[in-house]
């Protein structure tokens, strides 16, 4: 992991601090890199500007997610389609803050609060509040369970889903950087320069948020000498 960090490192160097300042800017909230996790939660009033009903199958009618996020998961669902013949469905994408609170007391009701930490996103952590997040699942399985991850469609959507700048953002191999189990049907949007650089180095987007800002650093401290 070391090495992989180190040449994403030096490779964001050499593109030089415009762009990387450029990058940093996603950083902000409403950016396609905003991170949202246990240590870093947006208010409770956080809601996206512009939120639309992506055209593709789902299992309500009223799941929605910001709009570039949008057009890239339509043009997914339709590659899946055209390519493999596979039928995607989404299940969830933008959640308020007061429905995620709704999700995490139920989850705590059901199976306690150390169980639900690690299964659910506490109010305000959840990357759905931020409208670039989508639960997937196919015609034959909307559960979201581990099983997704085995199916011919899930696998297609971890080998694929950079092409259309989405990342598989909850890996079993990173629990413990993200703090969740693993969920195959989880994809979050970063856009697609991003997302091919995160799945070609297979690295949380925690990781690549800390490069970007190590590169930044470093090229700044350059300029200054």
């Amino acid at each position: 992991m070391a090495a992989k960090l180190f040449a994403l490192l030096m490779m964001l160097i050499n593109l030089g601090l415009g762009t990387v300042n450029q990058y940093v800017e996603e950083m902000n909230l409403g950016g396609n890199l905003f991170l949202v996790n246990r240590d870093f939660p947006v208010s409770s009033d956080y809601v996206p500007q512009d939120l639309v009903k992506p055209d593709v199958a789902m299992t309500a009618s009223n799941i929605k997610m910001r709009e570039e996020a949008a057009h890239a998961l339509e043009d997914m669902f339709r590659a899946a389609k055209d390519e493999k013949g596979y039928n995607l469905v989404a299940i969830s994408g933008y959640r308020s803050y007061g429905q995620q609170t709704s999700i995490f007391n139920r989850k705590v009701k059901n199976v306690g609060r150390k169980a639900a930490m690690l299964l659910v996103a506490p109010p305000g952590t959840s990357e759905h509040q931020l409208g670039l997040a989508m639960d997937l699942g196919c015609k034959r399985n909307t559960s979201l369970t581990e099983s997704f991850g085995k199916t011919e469609e899930g696998q297609w959507v971890a080998e694929n889903c950079h092409r259309f700048g989405y990342i598989i953002r909850y890996k079993e191999e990173w629990t413990d950087i993200t703090g969740y189990a693993f969920e195959p049907w989880h994809v979050r949007y970063v856009g697609v320069e991003h997302a091919a650089r995160i799945h070609e180095l297979d690295i949380p987007l925690e990781y690549y948020i800390a490069q970007l800002r190590e590169a930044q650093y470093a090229l700044i401290a350059a300029e200054m000498e």
